[in-house]
């Protein structure tokens, strides 16, 4: 919970909210003009709560904002616009509250008196809480207001993530504890800088870093005990993949003997170190390959280090390797930014949370604003969040969901998972994933080619692998589904054995797939006929009408290489190795498509001017697949046969070697290459 403000800030209010009070309700007071002095809250004798705009207008310096600090009040109150401050509209907010079920009873009380500027002093009483389980053993009352009805309202202040994660708290999903840090500061920062943000915030991050550190029962930054952080983005308007994120926050020299011994797993340990060191020294440090033509300089040292200990995956190094890792990333580190890695923990939290504010700038960022018409001014929020881990053993794994087939529409839960391994894994296509449904396991296998034998030795799905946890994670979709009313996109962790919820968002899905959701979702009485119509997006409408090849040439065509059908639709054009010159190809009238060895964030702009993207690596959930259904780009993923030289600008398919202009066609629904 923030803390309040002194009496001679009367315009102070939250810029950090935690999700786990995201049922306080507010009471705002004032027939004509909303002072924050009179929107004061008073919950139970335990707490007090400034409701008001999430990040702090008057004490941080921003004028002229009296409309739109009106505006926020009645948003976080449940009023609609036009309906004057009363009590009998607070009663009515209140009695919306109760039926949520998050309180079991919540009373109001009216001041008698009418203050000399005409306001009148009304003040909520939350009288009993219903308690809400939230894992380790701990109960919490919730500790930072948000209404359970302003979800809509509030994505606005808190983006996408933040919402649905409070959201998602309050309807039982199991999510670990955390904060999220408004779209205003995002503002403030592009305007006034790190420091001024970071003054300006301080106390309220804290603060509410003291709340997950309860409810975690381990401390942030404690040598013996240490919490462990995430950070990421989460604008009001989805943007996959586009800003930054960082993990494991908070491990240095001495947090990770404290957490070999609490965990009695080494690896496991150092594994998340190697992670955060190469992550935090990519996003926050600015450690970038030196040209495109250039892997990623981790990668670079991994990959060398791999082949000094004949190690084939990651998972084939030993606690000795990871260690040795960790050494040379941090060499690599100083030598090209000349910083030495930070070990203050707080030092890592600040360098993240500025990063991602950051990142709501970057060329990535701005070209898919610019494709998707979201307003720079927009800015976005950052989510911290105690970290669950799916790389501590082979009882723990990582993975993305979606409630219904994103490329076709088909009402078939689906997605993608590893064991033993943290979520950047799934997306960066790094390792083939598994199926999580039995159902798309054997297909999959049947598209590649797989035995079953094999499938089942080497290629298990999570329903066959865990099936109490499946089932668990089924019943999670089928509910979040439900309560969106919308198909999902999850991310997923298992840890130890327990599963955690770490997102959920309305997912990207092509044209056809749009289409056949919206129109199953009408005859299963989940929508009426107006918002059927009103999820179809008109400009998607033409992906329906993408050409498809003929079927008596296609019958005559020799399959090259065989991957997933990531997105549906045909293409044909010639290879091009690198985004930028693939849009340079393209301005200059060609066709192109698009071949990468995965495709990250920084590809956008290639990728969208690409008539097809062909990947070596990753699967229905990587970056290129959940972008290209985004775009409606065909697109086939993770054709392993595919191997590729960006230096040599050559393409080896069982020896045949292909090079950059050469012609090549895709078939997105079917997942071949010609």
């Amino acid at each position: 919970m923030p803390a309040m403000p002194p009496p001679s800030s009367p315009r102070a209010s939250a810029a950090v909210a935690g999700w786990r009070d995201a049922g306080h309700p507010k009471a705002a007071a004032g027939r004509q003009d909303i002072t924050a002095d009179h929107a004061n809250a008073r919950l139970d004798a335990r707490v007090e709560m400034v409701p008001g705009p999430r990040a702090g207008l008057g004490r941080l310096g921003f004028a002229g904002q009296e409309r739109m600090r009106e505006s926020r009040l009645r948003a976080i109150a449940g009023f609609p616009q036009g309906e004057v401050f009363s009590p009998a509209a607070i009663a009515r907010s209140a009695d919306r509250l109760r039926r949520t079920g998050a309180f079991r009873a919540i009373t109001l009380t009216e001041a008698d008196q009418i203050a000399p500027d005409g306001t009148l002093d009304v003040t909520a009483a939350v009288i009993e809480e219903a308690p809400r389980r939230l894992g380790f053993g701990a109960e919490l009352a919730s500790f930072d207001g948000l209404t359970l009805t302003g979800y809509w309202m509030h994505r606005n202040l808190l983006g996408g993530k933040g919402a649905n994660l409070a959201e998602m708290v309050n309807i039982g999903v199991p999510v670990p504890p955390g904060f999220t840090i408004s779209t205003e500061v995002c503002t403030l920062y592009t305007a006034n800088g790190r420091e001024f943000v970071v003054d300006a915030i301080r106390a309220e991050v804290e603060e509410n870093m003291r709340k997950v550190e309860q409810v975690m029962g381990s401390g942030f930054g404690d040598a013996e005990n240490p919490l462990l952080m995430s950070v990421r983005s989460g604008a009001r308007a989805s943007m996959p993949g586009m800003m930054d994120t960082v993990l494991n926050l908070g491990l240095n020299e001495q947090t990770l003997q404290g957490l070999t011994r609490k965990t009695g797993n080494e690896r496991f340990v150092w594994d998340s170190y190697r992670r955060f060191v190469q992550m935090y020294g990519d996003v926050v440090m600015g450690m970038k390959p030196a040209n495109k033509e250039e892997e990623d300089p981790f990668d670079v040292i991994m990959e060398h280090l791999k082949e000094e200990r004949g190690a084939v995956n990651d998972q084939d190094l030993t606690t000795d390797d990871l260690k040795e890792l960790v050494k040379r990333f941090k060499k690599a580190v100083k030598d090209q930014t000349g910083k030495d890695f930070p070990e203050d923990p707080w030092e890592q939290l600040w360098g993240s949370v500025m990063a991602v504010f950051e990142s709501w700038n970057n060329p990535r960022a701005t070209y898919y604003r610019k494709m998707h018409n979201i307003p720079a001014e927009w800015g976005t929020a950052v989510n911290v969040q105690a970290m669950v881990f799916g790389n501590m053993g082979d009882t723990s794994a990582t993975g993305v969901a979606f409630t219904r087939d994103a490329a076709t529409g088909e009402n078939i839960f689906n997605g993608e998972y590893l064991v033993n391994a943290q979520g950047e894994d799934v997306v960066a296509g790094i390792r083939t994933p598994r199926q999580i449904t039995k159902e798309g396991s054997l297909r999959w296998a049947q598209l590649q080619g797989v035995s079953e034998e094999e499938r089942i030795r080497n290629y298990t799905s999570l329903e066959e692998l865990f099936p109490e946890l499946y089932k668990e994670l089924f019943d999670q979709q089928q509910k979040l589904e439900k309560h969106y009313r919308d198909m999902q996109d999850l991310e997923f962790t298992i840890q130890e054995g327990k599963l955690w919820m770490l997102q959920t968002r309305n997912g990207k899905r092509t044209g056809p797939a749009m289409v056949k959701i919206a129109m199953d979702m009408l005859r299963e009485n989940w929508l009426n006929e107006e918002e059927a119509l009103l999820r179809v997006e008109p400009n998607k409408l033409d992906e329906l009408l993408h050409p498809v090849f003929d079927k008596a040439e296609l019958a005559k065509a020799k399959v090259l290489a065989k991957g997933l059908p990531a997105s549906p639709g045909a293409a044909t054009g010639q290879i091009v190795f690198f985004a930028d010159e693939a849009a340079e190809w393209a301005a200059q009238g060609k066709k192109v498509i698009l071949v990468r060895i995965e495709t990250s964030p920084e590809d956008l702009a290639g990728m969208d001017a690409a008539q097809g993207i062909l990947t070596a690596r990753g699967g229905m959930t990587s970056h290129a697949a959940v972008v290209a259904r985004g775009m409606g780009k065909c697109c086939v993923s993770g054709a392993g046969a595919v191997n590729i030289s960006y230096k040599n600008r050559v393409m080896t398919i069982d020896g045949q070697e292909f090079k950059e202009g050469d012609f090549i066609s895709l078939n997105g629904t079917t997942g071949e290459g010609f």
